[in-house]
C-alpha cells in the first residue's frame, strides 16, 4: 500500500476508523516520532484506517454476526500481506490466541480501568426506576447489571462513543455503560454521568490497556517499539488474559478480570464469570508475590479452570 503522496513511508500503522481508534493510532505514531528521531519526520509514519466487519454492521450484537475477531480480521489480513507494519488494538478486542504470522511484544502502559454510568436523566443506577433500560452491546455489562438491579431492562446497544451517545439522546436508552479510558482518551472524560468502582462491575479483560501488534520476526519494528512496553501492564494483561482463556471467553461469555499490584509489588488477580439473565456471579481470586510473564500465566490459568468447574458446562451459555 503506497503513500500517494510520498514514497518515504517508513512504518504504516493500521487502526480501525472510529475517532477513539485513531485517536489511540496517532498517540503511537507521537510516541514513536518522539522516541526514535528517524521515525520524526512529516512523512516518515502514515495511518491507514482499515474497515472492519464489525464497524459496518452495528444493528446486531458481536455474538450474531460472529464474535469479537471481527474487530481484528481485516487489519490481521492488511498486517499478514505486508499493507502495514504496526497494529493498534484494544486488547479487549484481540481474541486470546492470535493468527499464525502475528505477535504482540508490546503492550502500552494502561489507562482507567473502570466503567462509566452515562445519562441524561439519571445520577446512577440507584436513582433508574423500574423498567428502565440501560443500553449496552457488552454481555458483561448486561450481565451485571442485571445481576444487581434486576429491576432494570437491558438492550443491545452498539456503535462507536459518538454513535451511543447520539443513542442516548434520541431516547433509544435511559442510561448506557462506556469504558472511561475511552472516553479519557478522547479527551472528554466529563461525558461520565458516573465513574464506576471495579468492585462494584469488575471490568472486561484487558480493558484500558492497549497492544501493538506486529508481523512475527519483524526485528526492525521490534525494536522501534520496545520503547512504548510496559512491563508492569503487560503481567497484568497476561494473567487477565490467560483467565480467559482458560474459560474458552469470547464475546459470548459474560467474564470479567482485574489483575492490580499493590504497594509491595504483589499481583492480585480478581476474575468473574456471570450468568447472561445475572441470576448467579461467581468469584475467584489469586494472589502472585514477585509476579513474571509465566507466573502470571499460571494464576490466570488457575483462577480461570476454577470458575469452569466450578459453573460447570451450561454456566455460562444459560
Amino acid at each position: 500500500m503506497k503513500n500517494t503522496a510520498t514514497d518515504t513511508v517508513k512504518l504504516r500503522i493500521g487502526t480501525r476508523g472510529s475517532p477513539l481508534a485513531l485517536a489511540q493510532a496517532y498517540e503511537v505514531r507521537d510516541l514513536l516520532a518522539k522516541a526514535h528521531a528517524d521515525l520524526a519526520g512529516e512523512n516518515d509514519i502514515e495511518i491507514v484506517v482499515i474497515s472492519t466487519v464489525a464497524d459496518r454492521v452495528t444493528d446486531r450484537a458481536l455474538s450474531e454476526i460472529g464474535g469479537k475477531g471481527l474487530f481484528t480480521k481485516e487489519i490481521d489480513e492488511a498486517q499478514l500481506k505486508g499493507e502495514i507494519d504496526i497494529a493498534v488494538h484494544c486488547i479487549k478486542d484481540v481474541p486470546t490466541i492470535l493468527p499464525d504470522g502475528i505477535a504482540m511484544p508490546v503492550i502500552m502502559p494502561r489507562e482507567d480501568v473502570r466503567d462509566a454510568f452515562i445519562s441524561v436523566k439519571y445520577k446512577n443506577f440507584a436513582d433508574m426506576p423500574a423498567g428502565s433500560v440501560v443500553g449496552t452491546a457488552s454481555l458483561r455489562r448486561q450481565a451485571m447489571v442485571l445481576n444487581k438491579y434486576p429491576h432494570l431492562k437491558v438492550e443491545t446497544f452498539r456503535g462507536n462513543v459518538q454513535t451511543r451517545l447520539r443513542k442516548l439522546e434520541d431516547g433509544e436508552a435511559d442510561a448506557t455503560l462506556l469504558a472511561m479510558a475511552g472516553l479519557n482518551r478522547l479527551g472528554h472524560p466529563e461525558i461520565a454521568t458516573h465513574v464506576i468502582a471495579e468492585d462494584d462491575m469488575l471490568p472486561a479483560v484487558g480493558q484500558g490497556a492497549i497492544g501493538l501488534a506486529i508481523r512475527t520476526g519483524d526485528e526492525k519494528v521490534a525494536n522501534w517499539l520496545a520503547p512504548l512496553h510496559c512491563h508492569k501492564t503487560d503481567l497484568r494483561i497476561t494473567a487477565e488474559r490467560a483467565a480467559l482463556r482458560a474459560l474458552d471467553g469470547s464475546c459470548k461469555t459474560p467474564i470479567a478480570a482485574l489483575a492490580e499490584f499493590d504497594a509491595n509489588g504483589t499481583m492480585r488477580l480478581r476474575v468473574a464469570i456471570v450468568r447472561p439473565d445475572g441470576s448467579e456471579w461467581l468469584n475467584a481470586e489469586r494472589i502472585l508475590e514477585n509476579p513474571d510473564i509465566a507466573g502470571a500465566d499460571k494464576i490466570g490459568t488457575d483462577a480461570g479452570n476454577e470458575l469452569k468447574e466450578r459453573g460447570g458446562p451450561d454456566f455460562i451459555l444459560a
